[in-house]
This record gives structure tokens, C-alpha cells and sequence, in this order.
């Protein structure tokens, strides 16, 4: 699977904390060798469009949507962001 990530993302990105990045980029690096290991809880979330989303620790979430055969990456925020966002994907 291929990944890219949007400019939204890469603004959303720039406003995390440090230890949030840093753990986002250690998500990302597993994701990218084994996109289904337990620990990102890797998953379709809407039944209408092709999103999905990954855990970044325990209080952050990432969303793309799967195109073909690329993810792109649109969305990274708090899990509870992440709550309201799921009510309109």
C-alpha cells in the first residue's frame, strides 16, 4: 500500500506537541511494515467511503482515505476530535 499525506495533515502535524510527533512518526514506521499490527488498531471506519483510521498512542488518531492502492492521509488529531469527525465520514 502506498501513502501519502495531504496538506491538511502536514498543517494538523506542525500543531501537535513534540511528544505526539514523535510518537505519530514511530506509528507511521511500523504501519509502513505491518499496517495491521495489533498496536495501531488499523480499521475501516465508515461503511459509506473507504476511511480509515490508525491509533497513535492513546490519545491520538490519524484518518485517510484508501484510493486504489494508496492511503492518503488527510486528518491527525485527539481521539475525541476524532469522535466528532466520524459523525460526518
Amino acid at each position: 500500500m502506498i501513502s501519502k499525506i495531504t496538506k491538511d495533515f502536514l498543517q494538523q502535524f506542525r500543531t501537535l506537541p513534540s511528544e505526539i510527533k514523535e510518537q505519530s512518526r514511530r506509528a507511521y514506521t511500523l504501519w509502513k511494515s505491518n499496517p495491521f499490527h495489533p498496536s495501531l488498531r488499523f480499521k475501516r471506519v465508515s461503511r459509506r467511503q473507504p476511511f480509515y483510521s490508525v491509533r497513535i498512542g492513546i490519545s491520538y488518531r490519524a484518518v485517510g482515505l484508501l484510493e486504489q492502492n494508496t492511503l492518503y492521509w488527510f486528518w491527525i488529531g485527539t481521539h475525541n476530535e476524532y469522535d466528532e469527525l466520524l459523525k460526518y465520514i
